[in-house]
């Protein structure tokens, strides 16, 4: 007489659920970027995210929480071309880190394929405080302190935070506002106006 296999634990996955579960996780984080896009935060739901991505409700909350994290998983991962932005800063002289850090993040904003997850983040930041909330945590924590920690300068926070207010200005007059004639200048144009005054944030006296 061979043994009965082993009883599966109530709500435990099953091992084909486990094995799925890396796949499940990246088309729930895709269909959240889609909805926080197209609706804003507000109007984003646990429930519809899980419709888009094909799965029970449950199961968003079992990988993420609540919204907030949903939210703030899909624009970690939206956000990660972004997170290279230190590197730049680190990668050569610093008297020519202004430009390296402009062309860099030009750079994510004219490529297609990371300007539009980039937009849905600042569309929500802008329009709901908890959305902000998560963003300012984001950009505080893994790119403005790393940043600042390239820079030898007691006030080398403050000076991160201004170039990057900088360039985010910049990028919302140009792609979400659409400012004409900056809207349609080209990069280059761009990098050559702005790189000296991010060098002066970050650098100068």
């Amino acid at each position: 007489m061979t043994d009965a296999a082993p009883r599966r634990g109530r709500g435990r996955p099953t091992r084909t659920q486990t094995e799925a579960a890396p796949a499940t996780r990246d088309r729930i984080l895709e269909a959240a970027r889609e909805e926080f896009s197209e609706r804003g935060y507000e109007k984003t739901s646990v429930r519809g995210i899980a419709k888009a991505a094909g799965v029970d409700s449950a199961l968003v909350h079992h990988y993420f929480g609540t919204k907030e994290q949903v939210f703030e998983a899909a624009i970690e991962v939206a956000f990660a071309p972004a997170l290279g932005a230190p590197d730049a800063v680190e990668d050569g002289p610093l008297d020519a880190v202004g430009e390296r850090l402009t062309r860099f993040i030009f750079g994510i904003w004219e490529n297609p394929a990371t300007r539009t997850p980039l937009l849905a983040i600042l569309r929500s930041a802008v329009n709901n405080e908890t959305a902000a909330a998560v963003f300012r945590r984001l950009v505080a924590t893994q790119l403005l302190r790393r940043i600042a920690g390239q820079l030898d300068a007691p006030d080398a926070e403050l000076r991160a935070e201004l170039a990057a207010a900088q360039l985010v200005g910049i990028a919302m007059l140009r792609y979400v506002i659409k400012v004409e004639p900056l809207a349609s200048a080209d990069p280059e144009q761009i990098v050559a106006r702005v790189a000296p005054v991010v060098q002066g944030h970050l650098t100068a006296p």
